[in-house]
């Protein structure tokens, strides 16, 4: 069995947490990860031949990533030697090599736990690799945020990368029976309380067994309903980091929404980032965004909207301007979509960059000089509001630049008025004696 360490002679007879007390002792009591841990799954396979590969384990706080790492250390009868990114230095990791240096010599290995791994910079990350390299120890690394962004290439390559789920209702109601069955009680709810109480919880296993210790020590009369609750005891803060992943998750899943044109989802996620605190202007600014790229000519009353729920926001604060926020979003959600314009514009840079320095046609160039006169520039230029529609059908591309057509208007909203006027002149261009041969777009 692994030896764990730092336990006093009396540690047996201090009060212990019932989530302490609760954390399971076998593979098979931890829940909600199956998906790695039962016999044919990965983790489960490396137990069963009883060689671990060096892992990260990568999840939401109160999944089970701490208790896996000993529980692996246990069932492969290696030392486990725990340590926090968040307390840890150079000098402990230092300490914990030479002894996993020393305790191979003698055949034993060593499961190095780093909890919050992401906490530790490139540098220190990178100190890791000879040791996991040539199996000084096994690594098991935990965290919460994802390793492509926050640990280092090197250091990802020599581990495998296991994604822990967020509990769902099953394991969180599996949790709550094994607490009662703990302390010989029933939690003192109602069922609508006890729905609530793992609402609270917000998949983290940890906290809502805190929150059933809570609500053991009450002891109240009768069960308690689902505001007494609340009352009672704190709801878990959402999941969200307006530095990391989930900002640029909700966000993406923000303007996916409306680009789906799912107003409701939307509107969810918008108050998902609000309730985490997200910066509004963070968000009025994606509107924006949103309002020129997907949005586009389609309704170009959807930039209005957007840069006035902005100046909204910027005048009334929070919560007030929120609202104006919603509503820009509504607006967003029901208009038609488009992104011709943004299509057109990057086709446009394409060619520009292709062309290089191609000079304009010089019939639209001005004369300012009389060199310029005898150049030819200006020379021969229609002016379009003297011409009997209102267009003259000259060249505007560059002499020797077969004409292209970049922006192809959609048959939705606003953009069917426009096609319809493109195709016109389109039709006046076609008349023209002298207009090049318009070519078609790549």
């Amino acid at each position: 069995m692994t030896a764990r360490g730092g336990d006093g002679l009396f540690a047996s007879l201090a009060p212990r947490p019932l989530a302490d007390r609760m954390r399971p002792k076998a593979l098979s009591e931890v829940v909600g990860q199956d998906h790695l841990l039962r016999a044919e799954g990965p983790i489960g396979r490396m137990v069963g031949i009883r060689r671990l590969a060096s892992m990260i384990l990568w999840g939401p706080p109160g999944c089970g990533k701490t208790t896996i790492a000993g529980l692996l250390a246990d069932l492969t009868d290696l030392h486990f030697e725990p340590l926090s990114a968040v307390f840890s230095g150079v000098a402990d990791l230092r300490k914990v090599f030479d002894a996993a240096r020393r305790r191979r010599a003698d055949g034993r290995g060593t499961l190095l736990f780093i909890d919050e791994i992401h906490r530790f910079n490139r540098a220190q990350q990178d100190g890791f690799l000879p040791y996991v390299e040539d199996g000084t120890v096994t690594l098991v690394g935990a965290t919460t945020e994802n390793p492509s962004f926050e640990l280092n290439a090197a250091l990802l390559s020599r581990c495998q990368v296991f994604v822990l789920n967020r509990l769902d209702d099953a394991a969180l109601d599996g949790m709550l029976a094994r607490a009662e069955a703990e302390t010989g009680r029933g939690l003192p709810l109602d069922p609508d309380a006890r729905s609530a109480l793992k609402a609270m919880a917000d998949g983290d296993g940890r906290f809502l067994l805190n929150l059933c210790e809570d609500l053991f020590a009450l002891n109240p009369v009768r069960p308690l309903d689902t505001a007494q609750l609340a009352a009672t005891v704190q709801r878990r803060a959402p999941l969200y980091d307006k530095a990391q992943e989930g900002h640029y998750n909700l966000i993406s899943a923000l303007h996916k929404s409306l680009r789906g044109s799912d107003t409701d989802a939307g509107l969810y996620w918008l108050a998902r980032m609000l309730a985490g605190g997200e910066d509004p202007r963070f968000i009025a600014r994606r509107l924006t965004r949103f309002a020129v790229e997907d949005v586009g000519l389609a309704d170009p009353d959807a930039l209005v909207q957007a840069l006035a729920a902005w100046e909204t926001y910027e005048r009334l604060g929070s919560p007030e301007g929120e609202l104006a926020l919603a509503q820009c979003v509504i607006y967003l959600g029901t208009a038609p979509k488009s992104n011709a314009a943004y299509v057109a514009f990057k086709g446009a840079v394409r060619s520009a960059r292709e062309t290089g320095s191609l000079m304009p046609p010089k019939h639209i160039l001005n004369a300012p000089t009389r060199l310029m006169k005898d150049l030819g520039y200006g020379e021969g230029y229609a002016y379009d509001p003297d011409t009997p529609d209102g267009f003259s059908g000259q060249n505007y591309f560059p002499d020797g630049m077969p004409r292209r057509q970049f922006y192809h208007p959609a048959e939705r909203g606003f953009e069917r008025e426009i096609k319809k006027r493109l195709d016109y002149w389109a039709k006046l261009r076609g008349r023209k004696p002298n207009d090049p041969a318009a070519a078609p777009e790549d």
